[in-house]
Parts: C-alpha cells; sequence; structure tokens
C-alpha cells in the first residue's frame, strides 16, 4: 500500500532545501563566482585599451621597486621575478609554431611571400597580465620576512644579466636564421602609378 507523504514531511524537507540553498557553503560559492565574473568582465574591457594597461603595469612595477628599495631586502623574490619575466618575453617574441621544428613554411622569408602575421607563442595580452600578476604576488610576499633570505644581491644580478644576455643572443640568431621580426607591421600595399601627361597624349594620338 502507498504511503503518502503528509505536511509536516513536505515542510520539512522545503525547511532543509532553503537551508541548504542559503548555508554558507552556497554563499560563499556564490560570492566567488560574481566576484570572478565581474573580474573577468573588467579584464575583457581592457583588452583594447594597449596603452593604458601598460601604464597600470609600469605603476605596479614602480611600487614594488620602492617597496623593495625600501625595505633593502626581498632580493630573492626579485630574482625569482627577473627570471620569470625572461621567460615570458622569449615566449612573446617567439612565433607560436617554431620553424625549426615544423614541415612547412610558417612565416614568410621572401617579399613574394604570401603576407602572414606574425603569431606569438605567448599573446601581448597574456604577457601583460603575467607580469602585472607577477609583481602583484611579489609585492604581497614582500610583507612575510620568511621571503626575505639574506643574499649578496650582486651575484644575482651578474647572474641575470649573464643568463639574459646570452637568452637574448640564442632569440636573436634563432630571428636572423628564419629571417622573421616578431612584430607585424601589417601587409604592404602597392598603389598603381598614374599615367604621365605624355603618356596620356601618346595613348590619345
Amino acid at each position: 500500500m502507498e504511503t503518502v507523504p503528509t505536511a509536516s514531511a513536505a515542510t520539512a524537507e522545503d525547511f532543509s532545501s532553503s537551508s541548504s540553498s542559503t548555508s554558507p557553503t552556497a554563499a560563499i560559492s556564490r560570492w566567488k563566482y560574481n566576484v570572478s565574473r565581474r573580474y573577468q568582465h573588467l579584464l575583457d574591457k581592457s583588452v583594447p585599451h594597449v596603452l593604458h594597461r601598460w601604464v597600470v603595469c609600469l605603476a605596479v612595477v614602480s611600487i614594488y621597486a620602492v617597496r623593495v628599495y625600501l625595505v633593502q631586502g626581498f632580493y630573492i623574490i626579485t630574482y625569482g621575478l627577473g627570471i620569470y619575466l625572461l621567460n615570458l618575453l622569449m615566449g612573446f617574441l617567439s612565433p607560436q609554431i617554431d620553424p625549426e621544428y615544423s614541415d612547412g613554411p610558417t612565416l614568410p622569408t621572401r617579399g613574394s611571400d604570401e603576407f602572414r602575421p606574425f603569431v606569438r607563442r605567448l599573446p601581448e595580452f597574456k604577457f601583460w597580465y603575467c607580469v602585472t600578476r607577477s609583481f602583484c604576488i611579489g609585492f604581497v610576499l614582500t610583507f612575510f620576512s620568511a621571503f626575505d633570505v639574506p643574499v649578496f644581491w650582486p651575484i644575482l644580478l651578474f647572474y641575470w644579466l649573464m643568463l639574459f644576455t646570452l637568452t637574448m643572443r640564442r632569440q636573436i640568431m634563432h630571428m636572423i636564421k628564419y629571417r622573421y621580426v616578431p612584430f607585424s607591421l601589417g601587409k604592404q600595399r602597392y598603389d598603381g602609378k598614374r599615367p604621365s601627361s605624355s603618356d596620356a597624349t601618346s595613348t590619345e594620338d
């Protein structure tokens, strides 16, 4: 024989479902979702504003530099940021498909080749976003003394300069070997020459 649920049981189920929907976990999840949507919306709106984005990035880097200068420490964090930025820069200057390992031609090497814009392995927007986020994280880490490891910073600077020089030299040699420039200057347009007055006279005759 079927049992019909009573009104008290239905009320209890409605109360339990409403209480679960208003639980702290659900509220935190909704808040995180709204914040992430708002954050992504702001990032999407900033895509066409290249100059403004890099001005903000420069301001963040300046704030971090002033902070490190004032506290006279956290050189390990700065060195880690330098290595990370060097890695990002190599991705920004490298093509998406390395011609050294590709089967067919991916970059135009002659003026008669079909125009193909330079496609980066790391797009400009992602490059800017990673640089800005890394310096924001580094700025926060400077407030924790556990990351202030005593080190002789000129050695780190010399080692980073050596690494930068060798890496850029290899990248420039790669660019020379495969004859590409990591910037798209746009397709060249050739306007037809107007016929001269003498040509026009000869055609009329």
